[in-house]
């Protein structure tokens, strides 16, 4: 079994003890015209975008930054003016709660910042979209390779009734396929393999080029200097998602600063 297909099997395990059928009614009652959008704030500036991410631990890496502060790190981010914050819930894997994401969506909206927050985790189900919307999260992420395309089509459906974006994350031509056949707006390739966990970033200049001009393309994993974010940018990318060279960066903020001066 590779590790994407073991993180699959437990987060239907996970999530079967509180499993219910989702109306769109509930779904739609969640939508709130004020929630920051992701896609325009990936849109809006005319260099890369940073999506900056919070992230304790993970599969390949293993601790990263244990026992990090959500809020102190969300805090440094949007003094550098992040154009988006990522937060991973998973807490098997990398150490996450859903509880980091309402603290860090909590302070965004006490201080009217207008960062949309992405609920990183691994998607299966509309509960878990439920769940995303209420803790003030303006965006998913699909996997496209760990879902049929009924359940691709039911989170998709679900994020657009409750107002979230989605990032459609792909790591092949077939993914791209069926991420455009869903309707994509919102184009992640990871350069990371999550059956094996090596990253190449020769991927995102293989895959970005392929995404249509009227999508958001980010090249995502394995990107920790600004020569690894140039190359994105003359790849196509729009936007980067950084986490691991963030959350161990000493100065995070110059960082960020210093890519959106790419």
């Amino acid at each position: 079994m590779d590790k994407l297909t073991e993180i699959m099997a437990h987060k239907r395990k996970e999530i079967s003890r509180s499993m219910r059928e989702i109306d769109p009614s509930e779904l739609k009652a969640l939508a709130d015209p004020a929630r920051p959008s992701l896609l325009d704030a990936l849109r809006g500036r005319n260099t890369v975008s940073v999506i900056a991410e919070i992230k304790r631990k993970s599969p390949s890496a293993g601790d990263i930054a244990a026992g990090a502060s959500a809020l102190d790190q969300a805090h440094h981010y949007l003094q550098a003016q992040t154009d988006a914050i990522s937060i991973l819930t998973d807490e098997k894997y990398f150490s996450g709660h859903l509880d980091d994401l309402r603290a860090v969506t909590g302070y965004i909206a006490e201080t009217d910042a207008k960062v949309p927050c992405l609920r990183k985790d691994f998607f299966l189900h509309p509960l878990q979209v439920v769940e995303a919307a209420e803790a003030g999260a303006s965006a998913i992420l699909i996997i496209v390779r760990a879902l049929t395309d009924i359940e691709i089509q039911q989170l998709s459906e679900a994020a657009g009734i409750s107002g979230l974006d989605a990032i459609f994350e792909i790591h092949n031509e077939a993914d791209l396929e069926r991420a455009l056949q869903a309707n994509a707006r919102i184009i992640g390739v990871n350069n990371r393999n999550l059956a094996t966990f090596t990253t190449d970033l020769a991927l995102s200049e293989r895959l970005i080029p392929q995404i249509p001009e009227d999508c958001i393309g980010i090249a995502e994993s394995g990107i920790f200097s600004l020569e690894d974010i140039a190359r994105m940018k003359a790849a196509g990318a729009q936007a980067v998602l950084i986490g691991q060279a963030l959350m161990q960066h000493s100065d995070p903020g110059s960082f960020i600063r210093e890519i959106h001066r790419l």
